[in-house]
C-alpha cells in the first residue's frame, strides 16, 4: 500500500503537532472526508495529544509523542473520558480517530507504534431510530400538507404560496430519497432530471450516487417550479427565480439547515409524538418502509449512501419486529 505522505526519519522526529497536521491534511486530501469530519478528528486528536502531554509532564500537547504512547496510557485516557461523562457511543468514535491516526502513523512510516490494536472499543447498545409509521406518513401528505395548502380561508397569497409548495417538495424528497439535510440544502436545479426521474445527491465525503424520485415528489416539485418563477416574476426579481440551487427562501437565498429542521419539525407536530422530530426522521422512514416492503439491504444501503453495510442493518431490526407482528397474527401454530 502506497504512503499517503513521505517517511519520516528518525532524524525529522516531526512533533505531535506537525504529525496531527499531516493527518488532517491525507484525511482532506486523500480520503476526501467533508470539513465537518475533518474537525471532529482534529478535536479528538488535540485532546488525546493534551492528555499525554499532561500525563507527562511535557510543557504543551505540541510536545505530544505518539510513539511514547501505551496501552496503560489509553485505558488511563478512557477512565478520564468516563469521569468527563462520556457516554460509550462518544468514547468509541474518539477511540476511532486515534485507531485511524495510528493507522495513518503505521503506514506512513512516522511511528511503528501499534498500541491500539490491543484496545477494544468498548460495547454500546444500538439506538433504533425514530420513524413514522406508513399510516402517519399518509396523514402528512394526504391530510396535513393540503390542508396548510389551502389555507384558513381557502385561498393563499404568491409568497405564502411559494413556501407552501417549497416546503411540500422539500418533505416529499426527504422521505421520498432518504436525503440528508446537508444533502438537500446543497442541491442545484441541474441535479435534478424530472423527466427521467431521478437526482443526482453529493453525500459524505463528497461520494455521489443517484437515487430515483417518486411521482408524488415530482408533481410537487413541478408544482414549485411553476410557484417559484411566477413569485420572483411578481416581485420583480425574475432572474431569482432561476438561481441555480433548487430550493431556496422567499428572498433568493439558498436555504439552510435551520430552515428545513424548523418546517420538520412543524408539520411533524400534526402526525406523531415522537419526542424528536427532526428531518432524519423522514430518512429513517424512508429506509424502514421500503425494507419493510421487501426491498433488499444492499440497494437501501446505496440509495441512502452508506458507505458500509453494517450501518443499514439497524434498520432490520425494526422490520424483524414488522415480521414477527405479522407471523404472530397470521399463523395459526403462532
Amino acid at each position: 500500500m502506497p504512503a499517503a505522505t513521505p517517511h519520516f526519519g528518525v532524524a525529522e522526529a516531526p512533533d505531535g503537532s506537525r504529525l496531527i497536521g499531516g493527518f488532517m491534511e491525507h484525511l482532506r486530501s486523500r480520503k476526501n472526508l467533508s470539513s465537518n469530519t475533518v474537525t471532529a478528528y482534529r478535536g479528538d486528536l488535540l485532546r488525546f495529544a493534551e492528555f499525554m502531554a499532561l500525563h507527562y509532564g511535557q510543557e504543551s500537547p505540541e510536545s505530544f509523542e505518539p510513539g511514547r504512547v501505551t496501552a496503560i496510557d489509553v485505558r488511563l485516557y478512557m477512565g478520564a473520558m468516563l469521569k468527563r461523562g462520556l457516554q460509550p457511543r462518544s468514547i468509541a468514535r474518539n477511540l476511532a480517530s486515534l485507531k485511524s491516526f495510528y493507522r495513518w502513523l503505521n503506514e506512513t512510516g512516522a511511528s511503528a507504534n501499534q498500541v491500539f490494536s490491543s484496545i477494544a472499543t468498548p460495547k454500546f447498545p444500538r439506538r433504533v431510530p425514530g420513524f413514522l409509521t406508513e399510516q402517519q406518513t399518509e396523514k402528512l401528505f394526504d391530510d396535513v400538507i393540503p390542508l396548510a395548502q389551502t389555507g384558513a380561508s381557502g385561498t393563499v397569497g404568491p409568497e405564502e404560496a411559494f413556501t407552501l409548495e417549497r416546503d411540500r417538495s422539500i418533505l416529499e424528497l426527504l422521505y421520498g430519497c432518504g436525503l440528508r439535510v446537508s444533502e438537500l440544502t446543497g442541491l442545484k436545479v441541474e441535479d435534478l432530471d424530472i423527466t427521467a426521474g431521478f437526482v443526482k445527491l453529493t453525500g459524505k465525503g463528497s461520494k455521489q450516487r443517484i437515487v430515483p424520485v417518486g411521482k408524488p415528489a415530482l408533481l410537487a416539485l413541478k408544482k414549485y417550479f411553476e410557484v417559484r418563477l411566477n413569485f420572483f416574476r411578481i416581485k420583480g426579481e425574475g432572474a431569482a427565480g432561476k438561481l441555480p440551487y433548487l430550493f431556496v427562501t422567499s428572498k433568493g437565498k439558498k436555504i439552510y439547515p435551520v430552515l428545513v429542521q424548523r418546517l420538520t419539525r412543524r408539520y411533524l407536530l400534526l402526525v406523531t409524538e415522537q419526542k424528536k422530530k427532526n428531518p432524519h426522521i423522514l430518512r429513517h422512514s424512508f429506509a424502514t418502509h421500503l425494507l419493510n416492503s421487501g426491498a433488499d439491504l444492499k440497494s437501501v444501503s446505496e440509495m441512502l449512501g452508506h458507505s458500509n453495510l453494517s450501518t443499514t442493518e439497524i434498520y432490520t431490526h425494526v422490520t424483524f419486529e414488522r415480521l414477527k407482528e405479522v407471523y404472530l397474527k397470521s399463523h395459526p401454530r403462532a
